[in-house]
């Protein structure tokens, strides 16, 4: 039993770090999908706490986690793990029947799940709870209270800067369709031969004051005597849909500028600020600044905005600007504002305002200063993995060292 104990809180604590990690990497994406929840349900009231609370939910997620693998304070992580899943299990039941939100966002853009495939998961991972829950008195590779509440603390510090990392400079690892290194028009594109939506169409005509269905096969096309009433589609399966397919970039004027973006050979810069009223205002200096350079050195340079043309315009005077969906803008990138270098409509770097760089390194060539940019990237992850792998270290070590110390008592 005590081995069946172990093996429950390490699986329970894996599946928890998990979720809280790939969520934590991006916590902004976690407070959009917070933000959507909120809508779904009336509660739009809740929406300038969406942040905090998606910080707060990855941190008790990740740091539950922790705290079952490594057995730091297990009875009060046994308790934290079976109120998330009492609160969250009938939640997504209910988010299965109803549908108001597609994706739950509970493995963040890591992996997408159905509102059906999210409950089930998390039956199974209730089950796991209830047990570790029954046996959270259970002393097995537990740790002394004090070295537990040193590592829990320990855990969340770590964490949290982690979060704010990942806010302040993009998300460690991208998930989504907008990475670095995506030929946007290649990844809007559809591959020959891929299966198209199908659809169940009806039509709808009526004869001597009735009305009857009829399918593409049988519709009386040419018997005049017929009228036609109205038209039905029901879709039945989706077909392929690209990883990008709502990428649309609009001009004051009305005209589509997407097909010149992506495929302009060259280097374009994109500022995007989601509403320009709401962007940061050291970064929008910071970017109007950056553009009036690259205007200077004969560049493209373009604001991307959800803001409607007749507020943007007094705001963006002097500089190109372009307008698109506001959800999509929050999918191309995180930061409020942020920027992209695309070259041959391949997108070669992103920065957010913070790491925005001088004004000074856009006038020499675009492409070394992405190569710079994704060198301190780099480097920034690999300072993160290092830290990381130290941790884990302590926590394979520490079943060793605490089972060593109760074999010299015994002896």
């Amino acid at each position: 039993m005590k081995q069946l104990t172990r093996t429950a809180r390490t699986l329970t604590g894996l599946l928890f770090i998990f979720s809280g990690f790939v969520k934590g990497i991006d916590p902004m994406g976690t407070a959009f999908k917070l933000g959507d929840y909120f809508t779904a349900f009336n509660m739009s009231f809740l929406d300038g706490l969406t942040l905090p609370l998606s910080l707060l939910l990855c941190m008790v997620e990740f740091v539950t986690g922790m705290m079952l693998l490594t057995g730091a304070l297990v009875k009060p992580a046994s308790w934290m793990a079976a109120l998330f899943m009492a609160l969250f299990t009938p939640l997504t039941l209910i988010l299965a029947f109803f549908n108001p939100v597609s994706d739950c966002g509970c493995f963040g853009d890591a992996i997408i799940l159905t509102n059906w495939q999210t409950f089930f998961k998390n039956v199974f991972i209730t089950l796991l709870v209830v047990f570790v829950f029954i046996r959270r008195n259970d002393e097995t590779g537990v740790m002394p209270v004090k070295a537990g509440l040193n590592f829990t603390i320990a855990y969340v510090f770590f964490f949290l800067i982690f979060m704010r990392l990942n806010l302040a400079y993009l998300p460690a690892l991208d998930f989504r369709p907008y990475k670095v290194g995506t030929n946007i028009a290649e990844a809007m594109s559809i591959p020959e031969g891929a299966e198209p939506d199908k659809y169940d169409i009806r039509f709808i005509y009526e004869k001597d004051g009735v009305q009857q269905e009829f399918t593409l096969n049988d519709y009386p096309a040419n018997d005049t005597t017929w009228k036609f009433i109205d038209q039905k589609s029901v879709l039945i399966s989706r077909g392929y849909m690209p990883p990008i397919h709502d990428f649309t970039l609009i001009n004051s004027e009305g005209v589509d500028m997407t097909e010149h973006i992506i495929r302009y050979e060259g280097d374009v810069v994109l500022m995007v600020a989601r509403r320009l009223e709401k962007s940061n205002r050291d970064g929008l200096m910071k970017g109007f600044i950056a553009g009036m350079e690259l205007q200077k050195q004969g560049k493209e340079f373009y604001i991307v905005t959800a803001t409607v043309p007749a507020e943007a315009e007094p705001l963006v005077k002097g500089f190109n600007t372009m307008y698109a969906d506001e959800i999509t803008l929050k999918t191309v990138i995180r930061s409020d504002p942020g920027f992209l270098l695309l070259h041959n409509g391949t997108i070669a770097a992103k920065w957010s305002y913070h790491s925005l760089p001088d004004p000074e390194e856009f006038r020499g060539d675009l492409n070394t200063l992405a190569i710079k940019s994704m060198k301190e990237f780099t480097g920034r992850l690999i300072v993160f993995i290092t830290i990381l792998s130290i941790i884990i270290a302590v926590i394979l070590a520490l079943p060793h060292t605490k089972y060593s110390s109760e074999a010299n008592k015994k002896q």
